[in-house]
């Protein structure tokens, strides 16, 4: 399906899911898009998803050619050098595509769901086949009700879906509070907007932050 409309800076943007008064809408057609608003100030992302980087094939196609044009423009004598960082670099991302789909096209498409705090994973999922449930919006500020609490419990137990997730940038007391209700086990620790420390080495890289993202995906959807 494609992706109409594009940033400023040539990445697809597409629309945030309609979540609210409907409850949650996990329709993936992204075929309404528009720009994202500028900037991340405060997580507030108004009416449109900026994660593209969550895509690793949008990294390689309009992220990386942008970086090696600012840094040209910055810096012209190393032009050659930048060239060839940006064309090494791309292969890996190619590669890294490819690893997360062996990775998570292991599971049956139909068990690939997970829960997450916040709507940060739609590129992903629409990028490696996994379906993204969550009782937030695309901001970690924004408090969910009761009763949209409710029915993502409801969906999870109808559903089956086994895969909870904190992020590493969110409060984890509403996923330990759909844990609780469900009786689903939390299965870890995922990465949407920040690398790790270096100290944690799996999400130090962003190509180690993704593959790290798809092998708990894989963990805890099997």
């Amino acid at each position: 399906k494609g992706v109409s409309v594009v940033a400023s800076n040539g990445v697809p943007a597409i629309e945030a899911p309609k979540h609210g008064e409907e409850g949650h809408d996990h329709e993936h057609d992204h075929q309404n898009a528009a720009a994202p608003a500028a900037g991340h100030d405060d997580h507030d992302h108004g009416a449109m998803d900026p994660h593209a980087w969550l895509d690793a094939t949008l990294v390689e196609k309009y992220y990386v050619p942008n970086i090696l044009k600012g840094l040209i423009a910055a810096d012209p004598a190393g032009e050659a050098y930048y060239k060839q960082r940006a064309q090494a670099y791309s292969a890996q991302l190619n590669q890294l595509s490819i690893q997360i789909h062996q990775i998570l096209d292991r599971i049956p498409r139909a068990q690939r769901k997970a829960v997450v705090n916040h709507r940060a994973f739609e590129y992903f999922g629409q990028a490696y086949g996994v379906e993204f449930h969550s009782a937030q919006g695309l901001t970690t500020e924004s408090q969910p009700s009761a009763k949209q609490v409710a029915q993502l419990i409801q969906e999870i137990k109808q559903e089956q879906i086994r895969a909870l997730f904190v992020e590493n940038i969110s409060n984890p007391k509403l996923i330990e509070q759909i844990a609780n209700e469900t009786g689903v086990r939390v299965g870890g620790k995922l990465y949407s907007e920040s690398l790790s420390s270096e100290t944690e080495a799996y999400g130090a890289t962003y190509l180690k932050m993704m593959q790290y993202n798809a092998n708990q995906l894989f963990a805890a959807m099997r």
